[in-house]
């Protein structure tokens, strides 16, 4: 090709198509047989074929380009939401555009918005938890969709948000802890200007009063040395407790938090679970090698990444998205069993 860029009708050519048929496969339009979409790629990988996005950009006025905006923190859920997501944006033929914000100041996030809008992004994605950011972020007004990962506060009712069921997984590990026998539970809550850590303690606490269940809540910070103190503080109380009816179990708004209350109990010689059960919530990798083994609620955010996606194109293409929020799922292991008679 003289030293020049392979063409898109390069591609038609080594392929045996028209044009037109190498643009759909691209593009991911649907019609193409199978046969054809693998013999276009062929041609594409063999002749290193790049398409210029920039007049792709002139012609159909369209960037090609998702915003996305994660604020606030690093933890493994919004991490691993983002990875889900920027995976999906590709295999649509999307590009990601990425800000991240290390708080939830006005400032920042109107810049980042503005920001995205000046590279023309076809729609916004915000990873928010933190009830002061998507209140804020309920505020916006932009001519693109703007999709919220995170659950969103109660009375907002005007945003656009994906999740993982807090609730019911939050309730499916006190049903769990319920169904062994468990009486007595200790709820380690995670920051309450996080809208996940609002729904996962407020669910748990319904689910303890239908089962009937004592309760005594703790508040933590998300890491596992805020676990690792209220284990400590935990133990304290109970050293100097005289009743008898000391809590069975420790429901913990997260894994890290769970992680620290294991390290804990294990300096004090409280054995897991034989004098003490344990749940945790995220199913973090690693949570099946703790000792013992994490019993704790899966999120799977690589599903929740795609069906963002999914409500974007939708977004995108005028239709109503389903905004139905993934099932969270409980993962039995070791760290919970009956209580000890």
């Amino acid at each position: 090709m003289n030293g020049r860029p392979p063409s898109l009708r390069d591609v038609a050519e080594r392929a045996r198509v028209s044009h037109q048929t190498v643009s759909r496969v691209i593009n991911n339009f649907p019609g193409v047989r199978p046969e054809t979409r693998e013999r276009v790629h062929q041609a594409i990988d063999e002749l290193g074929y790049r398409r210029n996005n920039a007049a792709r950009t002139l012609v159909t006025q369209r960037s090609g380009l998702i915003g996305i905006i994660a604020v606030g923190s690093f933890l493994y859920g919004p991490t691993s939401t983002l990875a889900a997501i920027e995976e999906a944006a590709r295999k649509h033929g999307f590009m990601t555009l990425l800000a991240t914000l290390r708080d939830v100041a006005p400032g920042g996030l109107t810049e980042a918005v503005n920001d995205a809008l000046n590279h023309d992004v076809e729609a916004l994605v915000v990873i928010a938890s933190r009830e002061a950011l998507l209140r804020r972020t309920a505020e916006l007004q932009l001519n693109v969709p703007l999709i919220v990962v995170g659950p969103s506060p109660d009375d907002v009712d005007d945003l656009m948000t994906l999740s993982v069921d807090q609730a019911a997984g939050a309730a499916s590990a006190i049903d769990h802890l319920a169904g062994l026998g468990h009486r007595r539970v200790v709820l380690l809550a995670g920051p309450q200007d996080w809208v996940d850590a609002q729904q996962r303690l407020s669910a748990a606490e319904r689910a303890c009063e239908r089962h009937n269940i004592a309760t005594q809540v703790v508040f933590g910070d998300w890491t596992a040395a805020s676990g690792f103190a209220a284990g400590q503080e935990l133990l304290a109380s109970w050293a100097s407790d005289l009743s008898g009816s000391l809590p069975t179990a420790v429901f913990a708004a997260n894994d890290q938090m769970a992680l620290g209350l294991l390290a804990a109990f294990n300096e004090a010689g409280v054995s897991v679970p034989s004098d003490i059960s344990v749940v945790g919530f995220d199913d973090i990798a690693g949570a099946d090698h703790f000792s013992p083994s994490l019993t704790t609620v899966h999120q799977d955010f690589t599903a929740l990444g795609f069906k963002v996606m999914q409500a974007t194109l939708a977004a995108l293409g005028g239709e109503k998205p389903d905004l139905a929020p993934v099932s969270a799922q409980l993962r039995v292991r070791a760290s919970t069993a009956a209580p000890r008679v």
